[in-house]
């Protein structure tokens, strides 16, 4: 790894700006490249900050993990003690262990802007009312943002602070992470990326405040890779050992093998991972660790859709080079016709629309935004990206071939009758329509 790899790899991402840093050997190294902005463009350092998009998700589990740790919040507890506010479609109960490891059953969540008041949280679980409930619970993983939204109430509710104060007192400043930040205010006084949709620029920057526990942190490379450092290290009192135990198993992901505590499990040539990713309106972020080797990788990129497979190769060159382990994708299976005509169909969500299409020689799938969500949105929404090719694997599972997600898998469900009635991706369910 070297600032050349950077460079070539950006370059054939064509992604505008990108950091880089890695922990080896008890060293940092960062590798910085491009610029902010292309129409206002400041050259990319390691103080600049980008937004993580999810990779938010394992401060706030981290957080609650905190107050676990000082005896204020119970994981096996049923989450109404700490949000007696919470209204359902049902009366179902989870505990905070369910909402970190997307067993509860929740939706991916709302699209209402619940504003920028320190109420914000508050309105949005009220909003939860409405949240269509796509399983049982524990059922199986369903990826929620609004369940991590809740949790950001739990930790509002426990402490009394606003989520953002909160993770602050928790978390940010015993660390001395003084280049991570949720404020508007705070990041436009700083050096900050835009992010970029083929080569335009993403707007608007940042979506709305309730979604800041599953999403909302900027940060620099270097005080990301002091995040990863610090799930290095002992903990200060924080169990991260019960964090990376497996509670939920995935199958067919790219995401890992099980959920821990806030953590995507995997295995990766034989050596045991956690990691999570990141993604907001143009801008992109990969995280990973090998807690038995001490290493950790973090790459941000300023591009989409090609800041994901940017990230990827730029993890996986890390990997092979500093801890010898290599990460490949899956083989898929020669074409089949029959398998082919099974599959292909349409499939949706309350978000999105799905299209396998058979061509006779491969598949094809295209995911779309509804378009009445897209005309109805306040702001302008990320553009849809062109069909991606894909394989089929065994076991009913499939890996995109090509393209910004090439490497992302997923599966296929059956009802008790043996026909396919559902696609899973990026653990969001889509349900057979045709």
């Amino acid at each position: 790894m070297d600032n050349d790899f950077i460079a070539l790899t950006a370059a054939r991402f064509d992604i505008p700006g990108a950091a880089v840093g890695v922990f080896h050997d008890g060293r940092e190294h960062f590798f910085c490249h491009g610029v902010t902005s292309v129409e206002n463009p400041l050259p990319v350092n390691e103080d600049t900050l980008f937004l993580l998009g999810s990779i938010t998700k394992t401060y706030t589990a981290t957080a609650i993990m905190r107050l676990v740790a000082q005896g204020r919040v119970s994981l096996d507890a049923p989450v109404r003690e700490y949000v007696p506010e919470l209204r359902l479609l049902d009366g179902r109960e989870f505990t905070v262990r369910q909402l970190l490891n997307h067993t509860s059953g929740l939706d991916w969540g709302t699209l209402v802007d619940t504003g920028e008041g320190d109420d914000a949280l508050a309105r949005h679980v009220g909003e939860l009312a409405t949240l269509k409930l796509v399983g049982a619970v524990g059922e199986r993983p369903s990826y929620s943002q609004s369940g991590f939204n809740l949790a950001g109430r739990i930790i509002e509710n426990v402490t009394g602070q606003t989520y953002e104060q909160a993770l602050m007192t928790l978390l940010l400043e015993p660390l001395g992470l003084g280049n991570t930040h949720f404020d508007r205010d705070a990041v436009m006084t700083r050096r900050f990326a835009v992010g970029h949709e083929k080569g335009e620029i993403a707007r608007p920057w940042r979506h709305w405040r309730a979604n800041n526990p599953g999403g909302g942190i900027a940060a620099s490379v270097a005080d990301l890779l002091a995040w990863a450092r610090f799930h290095l290290s002992d903990g200060d009192g924080i169990d991260f050992a019960e964090m990376r135990k497996p509670t939920a198993l995935l199958r067919g992901s790219n995401l890992g093998d099980a959920i821990g505590v806030g953590w995507f499990l995997r295995e990766i040539d034989g050596v045991q991972a956690i990691g999570h990713g990141g993604s907001s309106n143009g801008q992109f972020a990969e995280l990973l660790i090998v807690p038995e080797r001490g290493f950790a990788v973090v790459s941000i990129a300023n591009q989409g859709p090609d800041g994901i497979p940017f990230n990827q190769a730029v993890v996986r060159r890390a990997l092979e080079d500093c801890v010898g382990v290599v990460d490949r994708d899956p083989e898929p299976l020669p074409y089949n016709a029959s398998q082919a005509v099974e599959v292909s169909g349409g499939y949706d969500n309350d978000a999105m629309v799905m299209t396998i299409e058979d061509t006779g020689s491969g598949l094809v799938l295209e995911v779309l935004i509804r378009p009445e969500i897209r005309a109805s949105a306040e702001m302008d929404l990320p553009a849809d990206h062109a069909p991606f090719p894909m394989g089929l694997l065994p076991r009913d599972e499939y890996v995109i071939t090509d393209g910004a997600f090439a490497g992302q898998r997923g599966f296929f469900s059956r009802n008790a009758s043996g026909e396919i009635v559902g696609v899973d991706l990026a653990g969001r369910m889509f349900g057979r329509v045709r």
